[in-house]
């Protein structure tokens, strides 16, 4: 049995790999949206959103479709949804949202295909956390293609200088999601 550390150590040396928008992957996004609302307790799941690169059209991205899932309870969560999710395949992590173990924490699940490649990543949150700022992040993208085309082109650069290291790849990012969260949050942000 793979260790939690192994496991942790082998998820974040995969391969970085930013493709051409796929518009498929809205498609993608329908069919876990059903395949979940399909099998997990309805009284702990509320919204189900798609986020990130994949959900604004026209833009390069890892080829992994993100999701969030607004439950009820993180608790009841690792309780109820965690096995049913493990007993069909999914990688399970109890993740900190910021840094190394730096709460709050948050369910997060890796979906594959039937060659091992990542295709969803799946985020369950509570209503009160932070990462619902994501969706004004996405809807910011998609109402200025623009900022989304210097997005992108952002994504390949590091996608090249951090090929098999997620988590500084993720990391190089910080600044520019930040930036632009505030923006669409109706922040001021310095010049």
């Amino acid at each position: 049995m793979e260790t939690l550390e192994a496991k942790i150590a082998r998820v974040v040396k995969e391969e970085v790999a930013v493709v051409p928008y796929d518009p498929r992957w809205p498609a993608m996004f329908a069919e876990e949206r059903r395949h979940l609302l399909s099998c997990l307790p309805h009284d702990l799941v509320g919204r189900i959103e798609h986020f990130g690169s994949t959900a604004v059209p026209g833009l390069a991205a890892k080829p992994i479709v993100d999701i969030l899932v607004e439950v009820t309870s993180l608790d009841a969560t690792r309780q109820r949804i965690v096995p049913i999710l493990e007993a069909q395949g999914y990688d399970y992590f109890w993740r900190p949202s910021w840094g190394d173990d730096t709460p709050p924490f948050y369910a997060w699940f890796i979906k594959r295909d039937m060659n091992g490649d990542r295709t969803h990543h799946i985020h369950m949150v509570e209503a009160h956390f932070e990462h619902w700022d994501r969706l004004k992040f996405r809807d910011y993208l998609i109402a200025h293609p623009d900022v989304a085309r210097e997005y992108g082109e952002l994504k390949l650069r590091l996608s090249h200088a951090h090929h098999d290291d997620r988590v500084s790849y993720t990391a190089a990012k910080g600044d520019f999601i930040k930036r632009v969260t505030g923006k669409a949050k109706g922040e001021r942000t310095p010049p």
